[in-house]
């Protein structure tokens, strides 16, 4: 071997060597680094658990909010506090309503940990470097003042063993909005990693079957797509995890309550929703981490979030919506499959209630409005069923000539249809388009808590809840509740009434099964819709009316 090749089979021979000792010695650490890293943070969510499997005594809430030093919350809105022992918000009530008609009592929405209705919001940092000592939720926080209030804000702070200085700055809006500001300055002398979090924790046992109509339970807008899950879900499913994205909201949600943190807008976080049991209680939780910030010593680093915690009030979340640009947070009401129809029905209600001051009121102008609407396609429909009942002699002398040939006599029905230009199924298009208004206008007193407790006139004093009056003790002058099935109350016995009315103004069907089952209709609707909201019969009912009025006006035109 030549001097010439015996060198460049060296030259190879070290290149070899030192990128074999590159990736064992330098990239392979590196590689192993970076995969624990992304392993540990992958479990940041799991490690978001303040509450632990430990078992616990459950306090009475009046004995659990005595645990710990706490700060006072004064506004119109809600009252309550937060506990200066984790920094939580763990004490809200709502000023502004009540948890029942008879009761005086007004409706609470967050509990302490230690009661059997925990409910209760957390904001928090975590690191993975060793060593770095955190406030956690056994901290006991330091304040500047002794209550919070809007225009009156307050600040936290505490200072760990390595000279870290944490801080929490807290303001409140005249409604139901927090903001929360978090701060870190680094005096410890090195650099620490940082990662800012927040959880809602829910202790909750359903004492009712969910309603299908309706979504409870934890709720967001994550990367742009709202995403929801049952109670149920979540417990069957233990943790559902989302990749790290944008987050614009991210909470739990009642039929008419809500609890959502909007984290601040500038970072991207990993989110999640996750059940626990603890003292044989359901725990739900929803939580978000961000990524990874190092915080260099003598420097700061701070985040800013929203904390949502009251009434799903449209107006109010359209406005937050706004201004803190807030993606789809109108969602949290559940406006369901007919959204584009179902808002629009509510802000018209909502127009003319800020006129009248009664919902009801409000039901009545928009039936009317919804009816001038479809007025010439219901009555295109309606000349079409008076042209179709003028035609049923002709029919009926059909059916005796065809008797033993079925198939001759509807190709002679057809005929005759297209020859006299009727349209059989234009009758029922102005049902097919008021079952989604129907759907929406229910959707609308279901969900929205402007329906929640709003009264009508007389006996009416809840639109979102059943006629309370029934058939069956005449109407409250027997001293009886019937059962629950027999709670036929006045404004379903007048849904049916103009129901059958409006059905006789009508023509028979042409098969006689189905003439038969025409007939029942409006018996089977009086006991289906007995138990539903008294808000939507009276809507059904007038427009019933309506409608019968409108076909006696055009029957007697037909008739010139």
């Amino acid at each position: 071997m030549t001097e010439n090749n015996r060198n460049v089979l060296l030259a190879i021979l070290l290149s070899i060597g030192i990128i074999t000792g590159w990736q064992y010695f330098y990239e392979r650490p590196r590689l192993n680094t970076a995969v624990t890293a992304k392993k540990e943070y992958d479990k940041k969510i799991e490690q978001i658990k303040t509450e632990r499997t430990a078992e616990i005594t459950s306090l009475p809430r009046d004995e659990a909010l005595l645990e710990a030093q706490r700060i006072t919350i004064k506004s119109q809105a809600i009252s309550g506090s937060i506990s200066l022992v984790g920094a939580r918000f763990d004490d809200i009530k709502l000023n502004e309503y009540k948890k029942d008609l008879e009761s005086g009592e007004n409706e609470i929405l967050l509990s302490p940990s230690n009661t059997n209705d925990a409910y209760f919001a957390e904001i928090g940092w975590h690191s993975d470097r060793a060593g770095v000592i955190l406030p956690d939720a056994n901290t006991l926080w330091k304040a500047d003042k002794a209550e919070l209030s809007p225009g009156h804000d307050v600040n936290l702070t505490w200072v760990s063993p390595d000279k870290i200085k944490f801080m929490i700055h807290i303001s409140l809006d005249h409604d139901y909005m927090f903001t929360i500001k978090q701060s870190v300055i680094n005096n410890s002398g090195q650099t620490i990693s940082l990662n800012p979090y927040g959880l809602i924790n829910r202790a909750y046992t359903p004492k009712e079957k969910a309603a299908q109509i309706l979504h409870q339970g934890p709720i967001g807008s994550i990367a742009g797509t709202l995403k929801d899950t049952t109670f149920e879900g979540v417990k069957e499913k233990t943790t559902e995890n989302f990749a790290l994205s944008e987050v614009d909201w991210i909470g739990i949600t009642d039929k008419y309550w809500l609890t959502a943190f909007v984290p601040d807008q500038a970072y991207e976080y990993k989110s999640s929703f996750s059940h626990a049991t603890r003292n044989k209680i359901d725990r739900y939780q929803v939580s978000f981490v961000s990524s990874q910030s190092d915080l260099a010593p003598n420097t700061e680093l701070s985040v800013t979030h929203h904390l949502f915690t009251g009434a799903k009030k449209v107006d109010l979340l359209d406005k937050y919506e706004e201004q803190y640009n807030i993606h789809l947070f109108d969602r949290a009401i559940d406006f369901g499959i007919f959204y584009i129809i179902t808002k629009p029905v509510f802000n018209a209600l909502n127009f003319f209630y800020n006129y009248f001051g009664n919902f009801g009121i409000s039901i009545l102008i928009v039936t009317v409005i919804i009816k001038l609407l479809m007025f010439g396609v219901a009555s295109k429909s309606y000349r079409s069923m008076k042209r179709m009942k003028d035609l049923q002699p002709e029919i009926e002398r059909m059916k005796t000539s065809y008797a033993d040939d079925k198939i001759k006599f509807n190709q002679a029905v057809m005929e005759l249809y297209k020859r006299e230009k009727v349209n059989p199924v234009s009758g029922c298009l102005p049902l097919l388009i008021q079952i989604p208004v129907f759907f929406s206008l229910y959707k609308v007193l279901y969900v929205t808590i402007e329906m929640r407790h709003a009264p009508f006139f007389g006996w009416i004093h809840d639109l979102s809840a059943p006629d309370p009056t029934t058939l069956f003790n005449l109407f409250g002058l027997l001293p009886f509740t019937p059962p629950g099935f027999l709670m036929i109350g006045l404004w379903p016995l007048l849904m049916a009434g103009t129901m059958y009315l409006q059905q006789r103004m009508s023509p028979a069907p042409a098969d006689p099964t189905q003439a038969q089952v025409m007939k029942f209709m409006p018996l089977m609707f009086l006991f289906m819709f007995s138990t539903f909201p008294s808000g939507l019969l009276i809507y059904w009912t007038w427009n019933n009316i309506l409608s019968i009025v409108q076909q006696y006006y055009i029957t007697r035109q037909e008739s010139k």
